[in-house]
């Protein structure tokens, strides 16, 4: 009998396991050469889609990942890598706004305003990947985040019938980095259930032309 519980108890463990690394793999494979951190090596794309996130931490601290995806979306566009930006990301509240944020730390850095559009409703990477493409029009894009979190925006946008490549913002390390990396393997499993359920974004709206 205790053979039996621990073979049950074994497999429960090990099916999990397994799973998140099996979605890793897939996630990993599907990306592999359409990311790129420096930017001689990435092709030009007419816009790139800055995927949001918060300018602070919970904790008053700035966030370096917010940080690092602005430079990395400066560089592009002063490298002529990309023409237009379209920052896609949560505007859950009034007092939460990430594209608007995002839209004048961009300004601030040389940016013109013109060459900025907002999609208010990213709230999740699947929204902002199919949004691009059904609401804003978009056959292709560059995608800017860290590398982890672009490898999972491409699989899911292929699969959504945009093509995309990934320009890498610079990783961040230490505790904060650490957790944020152990949820994305969670995140990466939640792709496949998406895919299997056809979710869809919660909200599509007017198309709007990037131009």
């Amino acid at each position: 009998m205790k053979k039996k519980y621990f073979r049950i108890l074994l497999w429960l463990t090990v099916i999990p396991i397994l799973l998140v690394l099996l979605c890793n793999f897939a996630i990993n494979s599907s990306a592999e050469g359409k990311t790129f951190s420096r930017i001689e090596e990435v092709p030009k794309n007419k816009v790139g889609l800055v995927l949001g996130t918060a300018k602070k931490l919970s904790d008053g601290r700035p966030n370096l990942y917010y940080s690092y995806r602005i430079m990395a979306t400066v560089a592009l566009f002063e490298a002529g890598k990309i023409e237009f930006v379209l920052v896609s990301g949560d505007n859950g509240t009034q007092y939460y706004n990430e594209p608007t944020t995002i839209k004048k730390d961009l300004i601030a850095e040389g940016i013109p305003q013109e060459k900025i559009f907002l999609d208010y409703a990213g709230f999740r990477t699947l929204d902002s990947m199919v949004r691009a493409k059904e609401v804003f029009g978009l056959e292709k894009a560059t995608v800017i985040s860290q590398k982890f979190h672009n490898q999972r925006a491409i699989y899911i946008a292929e699969r959504k019938g945009l093509t995309a490549i990934g320009f890498n913002a610079t990783d961040v390390t230490g505790n904060s980095g650490l957790k944020v990396h152990l949820r994305e393997y969670l995140a990466r499993v939640k792709v496949f259930i998406d895919l299997i359920f056809n979710t869809q974004p919660k909200f599509y709206g007017e198309r709007i032309e990037i131009r």
